[in-house]
């Protein structure tokens, strides 16, 4: 019992024990990167539901940053649907030593580490149970040699499940993307990923909308394919900034699909970078 009160951080507590106490340290399950990294912030890119373009975000973001001269790589924590390599045309295994894994490097500088890039097989099924799925991640974490970087996004799988428990716990955060649709669950499904954040004292740095709209080649008039948006009065409730309103363009979808990401054009990525810096 002395022992225990001495791990106190409340100096005046009477308590003779600080089982219930708020001021009770709490457990770290940080994990150490390796010891080659330098890694200035950590972002993740999360989704309370699929389908949404979580990937299609993360890869906007990396390449946005990496043209204005930031060193930038992408963890791809969604181990069961990996979509990361192809979108940027990365294929084939990666390599390691005694000294960890090295990472694959798109044509532009990107780096990027997903469980594909380790698989003998790409379209192979992962099969895995969830303690294995979040061992891999914080093996992404601490034996990849992603050297020095400016930002290391995080593209975790959608729900508030075990991998982003263990990013969230895992990882020094230093904040989240939340992003979404306009459809009419998407107050829930947002507020489900945002209160996971809160819980884990994850800052939330804003929100972004996916598929927001189309715009007309002729006219220019925006439709709103999925119903009107309602991620403003979201963003508002939570106290959060909407940080992009992403609209359907079917080039972007054309270049992931021909894993040549790298050559996209979203300037609706510029306002993210900004609050990122």
């Amino acid at each position: 019992m002395a022992e225990e009160k001495r791990q106190c951080s409340n100096t005046s507590c009477s308590r003779e024990s600080c089982e219930g106490c708020p001021s009770k340290e709490k457990t770290s399950f940080l994990e150490e990167t390796n010891e080659l990294n330098h890694i200035n912030k950590v972002i993740g890119i999360v989704s309370g539901k699929g389908g949404v373009g979580k990937s299609f975000v993360t890869s906007s973001l990396a390449v946005a940053l990496r043209r204005q001269g930031y060193r930038v790589g992408i963890l791809d924590a969604d181990i069961t649907g990996p979509s990361i390599p192809k979108m940027f045309g990365v294929h084939g295994n990666v390599e390691g030593s005694e000294l960890g894994i090295y990472p694959a490097t798109t044509k532009e500088g990107i780096e990027l580490m997903s469980v594909n890039l380790m698989l003998e097989d790409e379209e192979a099924p992962v099969i895995w149970r969830g303690p294995v799925i979040s061992g891999v991640v914080k093996q992404f974490w601490k034996d990849v040699i992603w050297g020095d970087l400016d930002f290391l996004l995080v593209d975790m799988p959608p729900g508030t499940g075990d991998v982003p428990l263990t990013v969230f716990q895992s990882l020094p955060i230093d904040g989240i993307v939340v992003v979404t649709s306009p459809q009419d669950l998407v107050k829930l499904i947002v507020k489900k990923a945002y209160n996971m954040a809160v819980k884990m004292d994850i800052p939330v740095l804003g929100l972004v909308e996916n598929y927001s709209y189309i715009e007309c080649p002729d006219c220019k008039k925006k439709i709103s394919v999925f119903g009107q948006s309602k991620i403003d009065e979201i963003a508002a409730e939570l106290g959060v900034d909407v940080l992009a309103k992403l609209p359907i363009v079917p080039k972007w979808a054309e270049l992931a699909d021909a894993g040549e990401f790298e050559d996209t054009d979203n300037p609706y990525m510029d306002g993210i970078v900004e609050v990122l810096k």
